[in-house]
């Protein structure tokens, strides 16, 4: 008999019910819009399965994507969502055992898997896995791989988390013998704590960075170590850890890998080096010294996180045969990935840049990247506190020191607080206080609305506007594309 949630306030999933049913026609992916879901979602709609879907953070570009593929998106969660049945549900991890909808799965006894079981199942067989791993770099380098593979023809199969721009799409199934998988280190379900990453079969793995990061799972960075240290030893003898030699926990754990070991980076101690690195306004043309030659590089990508994880995928593509002349014309090639130091407008003198940057680092590195390719332009940094471990105090000094780069600083308060302990809460108001008191010129504002405001009646021709949140940021960048035209004067000397 079916029991009502007031009854169960908390799902109880069997773990017998944790499998595919033979008979699979219908699936519902519960947490659709995170990047992963929604390419997960598809690719499965590719293979013929009829797909539903729910979230409550329905917006741009991953719905728009999903309506592009008339998969249908049940706008919060509810019981209702799995009525019909479907034949199997995908359990994103953001869904708690406190979720209606997770709640009515488990009143159903309906077969379930989480987004990682899924990916294994219907993506990883009979391929070999490259997994790309590390606090930083993951979608980027993810998305430059299959651009790699793709132009030498390997027809690669992906799933990424962002749109690379050369595909303008987050997923294919691919033909060849290769996956290029994006290993995330968050937890997998509420039914399954441990990290994604541990699904991915890794035959190949890239670790570009070990960092301490997700505050909400994560005790400390010897809890955050312990689980790449996992991923290593998963992979076999006979596959390959490309390691960035330029991160000193990086390097201290590959050294426990038992397969083949690559270093790449900056510092001579590497395999893979790139050298004479030089940005000019449209372009980056660097070296790459290894295998006992200089091979001349140039690439749209721009800033030192993003060279590094080009060295990352050359020495893949070395490793696999590539020849270098495709290596160098898919560098050359590569568009990018939305939502990654991407443009997203141009309007009236005034450039807008969309990131996805909300660890101090990524923040540092992104206004680090865009300040020197911008170099006689003022920058005006906008950074909302959305990621669970940005909302926590944990990094509140250290983004106190990541701004410098920024010429103007515009910060609200956060969202999502609720939550959270008063005492572990991050302070917008503290960390502009922080960075005025470093000679920065920060303004703290309340809202978004505040801040747009402000932003619009300030604004001047020649300003590149760096807009970095992890989420939608109250559609502040189509907001202000919106208002460009009535507050800027084009007359005004960039």
């Amino acid at each position: 008999m079916k029991r009502s949630p007031k009854n169960n306030p908390a799902a109880r999933l069997s773990p017998l019910l944790n499998r595919l049913p033979s008979d699979l026609r219908h699936i519902h992916l519960m947490g659709i819009c995170g990047t992963g879901m929604a390419s997960l979602a598809g690719m499965l709609k590719e293979r013929g399965f009829q797909i539903t879907g729910s979230d409550q953070n329905v917006y741009p570009p991953m719905s728009l994507f999903l309506e592009s593929l008339h998969i249908p998106v049940c706008h919060g969660y509810g019981a209702q969502n799995l009525h019909p049945r479907p034949d199997l549900v995908v359990v994103g991890n953001v869904i708690t055992k406190m979720n209606p909808e997770a709640i009515e799965l488990a009143a159903l006894e309906l077969p379930y898997v989480s987004f990682p079981q899924a990916i294994g199942y219907f993506a990883l067989r009979d391929k070999q896995s490259i997994v790309i791993s590390g606090t930083h770099g993951k979608t980027t380098t993810s998305a430059l791989v299959a651009w790699v593979l793709e132009t030498a023809g390997m027809d690669p199969g992906f799933m990424i988390g962002g749109i690379p721009r050369n595909f303008e799409k987050n997923f294919k199934s691919g033909e060849g013998p290769y996956f290029v998988i994006e290993g995330d280190e968050y937890d997998t379900a509420f039914f399954d704590k441990g990290p994604k990453f541990l699904h991915y079969r890794p035959w190949f793995t890239i670790l570009t960075s070990i960092e301490f990061d997700h505050a909400d799972i994560y005790r400390d960075l010897d809890h955050v170590i312990g689980s790449f240290r996992k991923l290593i030893q998963l992979i076999p003898a006979e596959g390959l850890l490309i390691a960035n030699g330029d991160d000193p926990i990086v390097a201290q754990e590959s050294a426990h890998a038992e397969c083949r070991i690559e270093t790449y980076g900056y510092s001579e101690t590497n395999r893979w080096r790139a050298v004479d690195v030089d940005l000019d306004r449209t372009f980056t043309r660097l070296s790459v010294v290894a295998e006992g030659t200089t091979v001349p590089f140039g690439t749209s990508l721009y800033g030192r996180h993003n060279i590094a994880n080009l060295m990352s995928v050359v020495t893949l593509g070395r490793y696999l045969h590539i020849p270098w002349s495709t290596l160098e014309e898919a560098a050359r090639t590569f568009l990018g990935v939305k939502r990654r130091q991407e443009v997203i407008g141009d309007k009236n003198g005034v450039l807008i840049i969309d990131d996805f940057a909300h660890h101090p680092t990524a923040v540092k590195e992104t206004l680090d990247a865009v300040r020197d390719r911008y170099r006689q332009r003022r920058l005006i940094a906008v950074f909302e506190p959305r990621s669970n471990s940005s909302r926590r105090n944990i990094f509140q000094k250290r983004y106190a020191v990541s701004f410098d780069a920024g010429d103007r600083i515009m910060i609200p308060e956060p969202h999502l607080m609720a939550g959270i302990p008063v005492e572990d809460r991050f302070s917008s108001r503290q960390l502009v206080a922080d960075l005025m008191d470093r000679g920065l010129d920060a303004t703290y504002f309340e809202t978004t609305d505040h801040l747009l405001r402000a932003l619009t009646e300030e604004i001047q021709s020649g300003d590149v506007v760096l807009i970095m949140s992890n989420g939608g940021f109250d559609q502040l960048h189509q907001r202000l594309l919106a208002a460009l035209g009535d507050t800027v004067d084009p007359s005004a000397d960039p």
